[in-house]
């Protein structure tokens, strides 16, 4: 390493050694024990009924639901920090500086994930898994959206619901999907447009059938009284896996516009 290099590209490699380790380490996927002990169990028509759980899930929130989650942070206060932020950043030009806005995004999921957790369990106990679904997705895009704003990105518009969900699918991949989907990102972030042009709805069957397929042994079992609490309490493991790899992404994106300028 270069000792001239400015404190952005000392972190930008950093980054980009984290991406890629992280990618290194989901090549492929291992199935768990318990979940090979699932798959004779699971009725064929589970993950269908999943796929359109999340999409209604999606459809809800993406149409009605985002003011709801607005009331729960104050957006107006994080955008409002990021400028601070960003001003400390061009007036001091160091690393520490450009690590405040990682600090305040990898919090923004916390809360989040012991919500998602207390909620799986208690739901599972009661052996309710499907219903669980439109909570698990509201706090899940609830995360983004603060990791969004505290890295200065809006979510309103189309392309950045595409973008978020295309986050989330990369979240749940493995092996050459999930390279396949980290290069689109990339891209995106590079040029400000994607490589195909895709209806909302179409990302929103992808991201669907992601989640579903990745969930589905963990809904199965959350279904189920009282032994459904395990299953239950997988939705904060997943919830934390898809807001380290958005944490990951909206810092690459935050750096390469930083780049850019």
């Amino acid at each position: 390493m270069r000792n001239n290099l400015s404190p952005l590209e000392k972190e930008w490699l950093k980054l980009q050694k984290q991406e890629q380790i992280y990618m290194q380490k989901r090549m492929e996927k291992k199935d768990s024990r318990l979940n090979q002990l699932l798959e004779k169990k699971v009725p064929e028509n589970l993950q269908k009924t999943l796929d359109t759980a999340f999409s209604k899930a999606f459809y809800l929130i993406f149409e009605k639901g985002t003011g709801v989650i607005e009331k729960t942070y104050k957006k107006e206060e994080l955008e409002k920090t990021y400028q601070i932020n960003e001003f400390a950043a061009k007036v001091r030009n160091n690393r520490k500086s450009l690590k405040t806005f990682s600090k305040k995004a990898s919090g923004a999921g916390n809360l989040n994930m012991l919500i998602s957790g207390v909620s799986g369990i208690g739901l599972g106990v009661l052996g309710i898994g499907i219903p669980d679904i439109v909570l698990f997705t509201g706090l899940m895009l609830k995360s983004i959206y603060e990791i969004a704003l505290n890295y200065g990105f809006d979510y309103e518009k189309e392309e950045e619901k595409q973008f978020i969900l295309l986050l989330i699918r990369g979240a749940v991949s493995f092996g050459e999907e999930l390279h396949e989907i980290n290069d689109e990102l990339n891209f995106y972030m590079e040029t400000g447009h994607f490589t195909r042009c895709q209806r909302l709805s179409d990302s929103i069957n992808e991201a669907s059938g992601g989640l579903s397929k990745e969930l589905l042994y963990m809904k199965f079992l959350q279904g189920i009284p009282v032994v459904g609490a395990a299953g239950g309490a997988y939705d904060v493991i997943y919830m934390k896996q898809i807001v380290k790899y958005a944490e990951m992404k909206y810092r690459r994106r935050f750096y390469s516009k930083r780049m850019q300028e």
